[in-house]
């Protein structure tokens, strides 16, 4: 049967029923019009007729691990977040073995330390929302949507991810999303995957010299190192710094999280009447929770929304115990009464004095010291200072502060007194813009926290293009989120992979 594809166009009700009926390549949700529409791509065969769901039609060629038990080659990965991963199993498909250090603990004992940090009982700074297998992602929400469209492969990390437990759903939705109650699960099946044909990973292994781990000192000339250590390992920047790695301050982002109710950004966002509630129920029911993606220009620089968190939770982010650092996540159903949204402002390498490659570092520790000490007249070690977004806009304090969904508590702060001008004074504007295109989106009944200073890294480690090696330290292949060349779970993944398929290349 000679298969192709159709696209339709339909309205929530009927795409639902659809999904249920045929195999679906492709789907996305079209809020531009009055009117909610439902675009899907179906397979097809050469008739025109929909491909029934449940046909035993293979969705794509799965992987083919080697058993590397006895390998002859082999290269170490610093870190074990989507980058470190990937380029593991990658290594495994051309029969070289992977030996992976993360500094943090496996999934299962990771969890554990973030319960403690909800309930305001302390952070560890190696086992963290950021430290830990899996990475940032795992437990900040897992979307798997990225801009990066020219780096490779992108659909063969949706089908990996499809192939250790995701849903079907992450090989067609527009914006592909796992839920930070699944993807601890599909980590460890990877991790399961990883040992059981012969790879090595060592956890709480902080790697703080890079001799630790071959012995050849800053030229590797034996085996290979992937350095995928995510961006907020501040303390490794400083050790590659120290040993000769050329790093190089790059723009970053940063600003507050933001949080509406759930059902006020479904009415802005769809279109929908305040008094229709059981259409608005309906809508919910078959295209899930609205999201947003908003961006203006305010003196020459970005003010934007950053990983948007329909129906999730906001949580602390930190890895320092002296800082104050906020993110977001939903669960797999994005069921939560509210929304929340990174909202950063663009900061340039030139927008911060110095010659330091790590000033943009420094940048974001200060600012994330300064909101720790708004909040640390509470006592709760991990509570957040807060305003309420049209008080922030309008420079006056909150008397009280609405329903959050942050756990480890809130505390009543002037962000717009605090927050530096350049950041502070354009999210005010912006918010003022967003509330132009969305009426109603400028509200007291939303809630700004500080600080989003984790955005991505604030320092670039160069390598060569073509080879994928850093260009001062030879073996060294930077890569991911920490090395500055990705953005996310999709596009670390896809570095990861690039990085190990070059050296399979080179071997």
């Amino acid at each position: 049967m000679q298969l192709q594809t159709l696209q339709y166009v339909l309205s929530p009700r009927d795409a639902y029923a659809a999904e249920q009926k045929w195999r679906v390549v492709k789907r996305s949700v079209d809020a531009r019009q009055r009117e909610l529409r439902v675009h899907l791509t179906v397979l097809c065969d050469d008739q025109g007729r929909p491909v029934p769901k449940d046909a035993p039609i293979p969705l794509y060629t799965p992987p083919v691990f080697r058993d590397v038990h006895e390998a002859k080659r082999s290269v170490v990965i610093i870190g074990a977040g989507p980058a470190g991963l990937f380029a593991a199993l990658t290594l495994i498909e051309h029969g070289i073995k992977p030996i992976i250090y993360e500094r943090g603990k496996e999934v299962s004992e990771r969890k554990k330390d973030i319960a403690l940090l909800n309930r305001n009982e302390g952070l560890n700074p190696e086992s963290n929302y950021c430290f830990g297998e899996g990475g940032a992602g795992t437990f900040s929400d897992g979307k798997l949507f990225s801009r990066s469209k020219k780096r490779g492969n992108m659909q063969r990390v949706m089908e990996l991810f499809h192939y250790f437990g995701a849903p079907d759903t992450v090989l067609y939705e527009a914006h592909a999303h796992i839920g930070s109650d699944k993807l601890p699960g599909i980590i460890r099946r990877m991790r399961e995957c990883i040992l059981a044909h012969g790879g090595e990973i060592h956890f709480e292994a902080c790697v703080t010299s890079l001799k630790e781990v071959t012995g050849y000192g800053l030229q590797v000339t034996g085996t290979p190192i992937i350095l995928a250590i995510g961006h907020s390992a501040h303390d490794t920047y400083r050790m590659l710094a120290e040993e000769g790695v050329k790093l190089e301050t790059k723009g970053f982002a940063m600003g507050v999280r933001i949080e509406h109710p759930q059902a006020l950004i479904n009415r802005l966002m769809y279109h929908l009447k305040p008094s229709a509630v059981s259409h608005q129920h309906s809508v919910i029911d078959f295209v899930g929770n609205a999201s947003y993606s908003l961006v203006t220009q305010v003196d020459g620089r970005g003010v934007y929304s950053f990983c948007m968190c329909p129906g999730g939770h906001i949580v602390p982010a930190g890895s320092e115990p002296d800082g104050c650092v906020v993110n977001g996540m939903s669960a797999s159903h994005r069921n939560s009464p509210y929304a929340n949204s990174g909202m950063v402002v663009q900061i340039n390498p030139e927008d911060i004095a110095g010659d330091d490659p790590l000033r943009g570092l420094e940048y974001q520790e200060a600012l994330e010291h300064l909101a720790y000490e708004q909040s640390a007249i509470s006592h709760q070690p991990s509570a957040a200072p807060a305003q309420r977004m049209r008080d922030f806009v309008e420079g006056k304090a909150s008397r009280d502060l609405p329903p959050c969904s942050y756990l480890p508590g809130l505390v009543a702060s002037r962000l717009d007194q605090w927050l530096p001008a350049p950041i502070g004074k354009r999210l005010q504007q912006g918010f003022r813009d967003f509330d132009k295109k969305y009426p109603g989106f400028l509200t007291n009944e939303a809630v700004v926290l500080g600080v989003e200073s984790r955005s991505s890294s604030a320092v670039r480690i160069p390598r060569d293009p073509e080879t994928l090696q850093s260009v001062s330290t030879a073996g060294l292949y930077p890569c991911g989120e920490g090395a500055g060349y990705a953005g996310g779970i999709t596009s670390s993944a896809l570095d990861g992979i690039n990085a190990a398929l070059k050296i399979a290349e080179q071997m």
